[in-house]
This record gives C-alpha cells, structure tokens and sequence, in this order.
C-alpha cells in the first residue's frame, strides 16, 4: 500500500465523483482510476459502489476512511513536529474562525509577539470548521457558538454580552437600557440564520411577543455597525463587536442576559508548534483582558 494511494483514496471520498476528483489532484482520471483500482486489488475488496463516473463509499470504503484520515492525520502531525524543531521560523499557523470581530486585535498582538510567524485565517461555516479540526488542517479555531466532540478541546474564553445598536438619531437614543417589548415594531440588521446568536436572539424576542423584522441578513455582526449608521435598521450585536462612531449609540437589554460564548478549539490528537502555543496565549490575555472591563457598555 503506498501513500499515494491514500491520498487518492481521501480525496475521490470526499467527492464521490471521479472527474471532479482528477481535477482536483491534477491527474488524469485513467491514471486516478488505476491507483484507486490497486488500492483495492490491495485491500482484497471493492470501496465504492460504481455507477458510471459517479462513485459512492460502501460499507468497506466507509470503514478503511476512517482508518486512512487517521493514518494521514498522524503522518501530518510528524512532518510539522519535524518542521517546528528544525525550521522554527518557517512554520505556519492555520486558523479558522466562525466569528471575526476580536480577531484584528488578536492578531496585531501575535505579531508583536512572533513577527517572523506567517498565519493563514479562513472565515468558515460552522460545518466546514469542524470538518476542518477533523481533517487536522488548522491548529485553532475562533468559533461562536463552541462546538464539542470526541476529538475536540474547547475551551471557552469569553462571554459575550450581546448589546443593541441604534441610530443616534432613534427614538431610543437618549436611553442606556431597552426591553426587548419596546422592539416589537422595529425593523433589524442582523447576522443570517445559524450564524452567531441569531438563532437564540430571535427566540428571545419571539419569547417577549414578537418575531424581529429583517431587512439585511449578512454573515459578520461588524458588519451591521455601517448599516445602523446609515439608519437602515437596529440590530443585536455582541460586544467585541461594537465599533465607536458617533452616530451609533449601545443599548443594553433589560430583564434579558443575553449573550454568546466564544471558544478556542483545537483537535486532540493534532501537534501544537510553539508558534500555536504562543497564539493560543495571545487569545486567552486578550479575553481576559476583555472579561476584566468593568464598564464595557459605552
């Protein structure tokens, strides 16, 4: 059996298709084909059920994944252990995140810290972060709301109090505090469904009588603070992402603690360079420095 061949494996796994799949690794589907082939003359067993270009795992093939994403994983962490203790200053950090408003401030402290460290960040799904942590291809992940599994280390490093943006110009504008019932006939900004706290926000609102009119959904609650300028509508966002304009004023809720946890995630079994190690202590000062702000709300 040859690593090749396990690489070929994974990725016509992952596709279940064997175009797509050449196309990807840059190999011609005959040649694809072949290897695949003597890969199973190898194992003694067929892994996909066949129908035409379109492959799909069978009951072997699911079963041998598992074992080749494991064996890959390891090989994988060798080579960065490898790497950090020969050629410290040419290792990579590979993040991740769900949410993206502390990271500029996370980051320029990293840089102080480790200025010749190059860092590669992906914005992601929550679905394609765990993917991600499982396929061992980050050393962290920035992720709000925390993810739990088996393989997986989270560790909650900071609460969030979730706050409401207003125009300086709104009828509220003069308050500091709002109940969510005197929000029933407004229109919001806010983040799409299953991104962030949209999901429990709106429960909130729907528990105070009201379902929360929408007239922008995007992916990044930092990216609401222009629309409120702009008096397109209010809109729920956490803390670390309130941005100081003038003519936005922060509101908290009354007789509603809402808020969001954010978590540093990391697969178990993955190798932690110093450099990851430095990144994972950048986060956690720089949340503790937030959680100790006894005056968050401007």
């Amino acid at each position: 059996m040859e690593l090749l061949q396990l690489q070929y494996f994974l990725e016509v796994a992952r596709l279940e298709h064997v175009t797509e799949a050449a196309r990807s690794l840059h190999v011609t589907q005959s040649s694809l084909s072949k290897t695949i082939q003597r890969l199973e003359e190898d194992l003694g067993v067929p892994l996909f059920d066949r129908v035409g270009r379109k492959l799909r795992l069978n009951e072997f093939g699911s079963r041998f994944l598992r074992r080749a994403e494991r064996a890959l994983f390891e090989l994988e962490q060798g080579k960065q252990e490898l790497c950090d203790l020969s050629r410290p200053e040419h290792v990579a950090l590979e993040l991740a995140v769900t949410t993206a408003s502390a990271l500029p401030h996370i980051l320029r402290e990293f840089r102080k810290k480790q200025p010749n460290i190059h860092f590669h960040v992906q914005m992601v799904s929550m679905q394609e972060m765990v993917t991600l942590l499982h396929r061992g291809e980050v050393d962290f992940c920035l992720s709000s709301p925390p993810v739990q599994g088996d393989d997986i280390e989270c560790q909650i490093v900071f609460v969030d109090p979730i706050v409401l943006a207003v125009p300086a110009g709104h009828r509220l504008a003069a308050r500091n505090r709002v109940s969510l019932s005197d929000l029933k006939d407004e229109w919001f900004v806010g983040v799409k469904l299953g991104f962030g706290a949209r999901d429990f926000v709106d429960a909130a609102c729907r528990a105070a009588g009201f379902e929360p009119r929408y007239v922008y959904e995007g992916d990044e609650p930092a990216r609401l603070i222009p629309l409120v300028e702009a008096e397109v509508g209010i809109a729920f966002v956490p803390s670390t992402a309130k941005d100081s304009r003038e003519q936005v004023k922060y509101l908290q809720l009354e007789n509603h603690k809402l808020v969001r946890e954010i978590a540093l995630i990391w697969h178990r079994s993955r190798y932690i360079s110093r450099a990851a190690h430095e990144f994972r202590e950048v986060v956690i000062e720089y949340f503790g420095a937030k959680s100790s702000e006894t005056n968050p709300i401007k």
